[in-house]
């Protein structure tokens, strides 16, 4: 399989609101990261992506921009943003940035342009389309808050079509001076240094021009077939990369793309078709949520995620790549949503830490995430600034659900979870800002910070340094090798096969708060007389052989053993 350098990467995200405040203004900002630098280059990443800094009224935390081109004065200046590209590379790290290119915010000024006149040179920027002949929107799409997906504009006396908040109108693909402009404004931030991009929501750029109504009945996101993996959007993927991306050797680009079929990943990731290097693998971590409600949860079981990560793993060898994350800033922590946020919070941490970074794939590591923060424990629907999770409750309450039983759902799961300041150290406010914070600080945060963990060879922090250096040391097994499953029927134990032609490895992860006993099949059981043990998120039980492997695990453990002799010839 193809080698690149790049899929050795490991990607750090910063949701830079949460990350680090340096003026006591209650918001984190760029001159807050620069000061911590030294910090993320310490946990052995080599690469920082930055959710959204620019321009913006923040309707969605940032994914509505105003300028493409401008800094949002919250998050500093152009000055600091260039001190910070610059402090970034010179530590030997690279800086992504985050690309909004679905929508704008209705504050951009193509679309107040846009909206004031039909004979505006930006009118086409947008998607208009007039009412039906009884006053209705023109198609019956449900945006991904809920209600109609169009707006009425009296002004002009017709609609236009926002897939998201009405005060993010979608942009218009379809127009070539759209992309144009897109175009350009990607070789701005290229020119001005850039290593690589994340694109938000990129599989919903280009829509069937038909609009056609849809026979969905779902309160959220209804025409998603209309417009996910639309008619153009490889072409206009393909496009973009021509003029942009490739402009400059060693751009990296990786899509956030839900809804998507094997088939669809190899095609936005087939290094000969020139779109995407990689896909967000999405599918996992939205196991827990019901795909018609994504406030409700649902029980799921270890071997529907099996299915998930074997069909990824095994489908898209030589051909796509795709990045691979438990939590991000859409989703809760990932210790409170796949694991144990109590008794087994260490341990949990550390084995799922375990799963992303020993797969075949790009591990993306979310702030936080590192030293095991928790879900926060909100009480009231008052205390989120979550747009989704308060659109959601509007909608649902109007509709007369019991509001306590959606409150409960939309507490559980709303993304604000993931938006809590960074906690540093045990200090008020976590050390994150000598203000006011814009969300309130985990008050767990005087146990579960970086200073508490920075030196304790048994914390989170430092097993996830280790898990870092051990997927650079073996990458020609981690990064390149082959993926196997093993037990895939198991209920508790999720065991897989990491090889080559030379050499192998084998990851025993318990998914579960029991021991759990396991018998591992006979073809790889006569591989591991070699089997050393190379990390674990338990000492080894007293008396045994720490190179034994095991046929039992303790509660959420994690093994990695290295060293397997080569596979039979069969």
């Amino acid at each position: 399989m193809n080698r690149e350098s790049w899929k050795e990467k490991v990607v750090y995200q910063i949701f830079p609101r949460s990350f680090q405040d340096s003026n006591g203004d209650g918001n984190g900002d760029l001159q807050g990261i620069i000061s911590r630098l030294d910090y993320i280059q310490s946990i052995g990443v080599d690469t920082i992506w930055l959710s959204p800094v620019y321009e913006s009224p923040r309707v969605d935390q940032g994914y509505d921009v105003a300028n493409q081109r401008e800094i949002d004065p919250m998050m500093g200046t152009m000055a600091d943003w260039e001190q910070l590209l610059q402090q970034t590379q010179s530590r030997g790290m690279d800086l992504w940035m985050d690309l909004v290119l679905n929508h704008t915010s209705d504050q951009h000024r193509w679309f107040q342009q846009a909206r004031d006149s039909k004979d505006s040179p930006y009118r086409d920027y947008y998607i208009w389309r007039k009412g039906e002949k009884d006053g209705e929107p023109p198609n019956n799409w449900t945006s991904y808050l809920g209600g109609s997906a169009w707006t009425y504009e009296e002004s002009t006396d017709e609609y236009y079509l926002h897939l998201y908040n009405k005060k993010q109108p979608d942009l218009n693909w379809d127009n070539p001076k759209v992309r144009e402009e897109i175009q350009d404004m990607v070789r701005y931030w290229i020119d001005k240094g850039v290593n690589g991009f994340r694109l938000d929501a990129i599989n919903v750029i280009s829509k069937d021009s038909n609009l056609p109504d849809t026979k969905e009945s779902k309160m959220e996101g209804s025409g998603y077939k209309h417009f996910k993996n639309g008619p153009n959007v490889h072409e206009y993927l393909r496009e973009l990369n021509e003029k942009a991306f490739s402009t400059k050797e060693g751009i990296i680009t990786v899509g956030e793309a839900s809804m998507v079929s094997m088939e669809d990943v190899a095609k936005y990731t087939d290094p000969d078709r020139r779109e995407l290097d990689m896909i967000f693998m999405m599918e996992s971590p939205s196991i827990g949520t019901d795909p018609d409600d994504s406030f409700k949860s649902r029980d799921w079981k270890l071997t529907e995620l099996k299915e998930i990560v074997t069909r990824w793993e095994k489908e898209l060898l030589n051909i796509g790549w795709f990045g691979l994350f438990a939590s991000n800033h859409d989703h809760p922590r990932m210790v409170s949503s796949f694991g144990n946020d109590g008794k087994y919070r260490v341990e949990s941490a550390k084995m799922l830490a375990t799963l992303v970074h020993t797969l075949w794939g790009t591990p993306f590591i979310y702030q936080g995430e590192e030293i095991g923060m928790t879900n926060y424990p909100f009480e009231s629907i008052e205390q989120l600034d979550d747009q989704m999770a308060l659109h959601y409750y509007k909608a649902r309450t109007e509709r007369g659900e019991d509001p306590q039983g959606v409150e409960r759902r939309v507490l559980a799961g709303t993304r604000d979870h993931a938006r809590t300041p960074m906690q540093w150290d045990e200090s008020p406010q976590a050390g994150f800002t000598t203000g006011e914070p814009w969300m309130p600080v985990n008050d767990n945060h005087r146990e579960i910070n970086v200073a508490a963990q920075q030196d304790d060879p048994a914390s989170i922090l430092n097993y996830y340094r280790q898990l870092i250096k051990l997927r650079r040391e073996h990458a020609d097994v981690i990064v390149h090798g082959e993926y196997a499953i093993l037990l895939e029927d198991h209920e508790q134990v999720f065991a897989y096969v990491r090889r080559n032609d030379e050499r192998q490895g084998l990851v025993l992860l318990n998914f579960s708060d029991q021991d759990a006993e396991f018998e591992l099949p006979e073809d790889i059981g006569v591989c591991l007389d070699s089997a050393y043990r190379a990390l674990g998120n338990y000492e080894p039980e007293y008396g045994k052989d720490a190179d034994q492997v095991p046929h039992r695990l303790r509660p959420y453990e994690a093994i990695v053993f290295g060293g397997l002799q080569p596979a039979p010839q069969k």
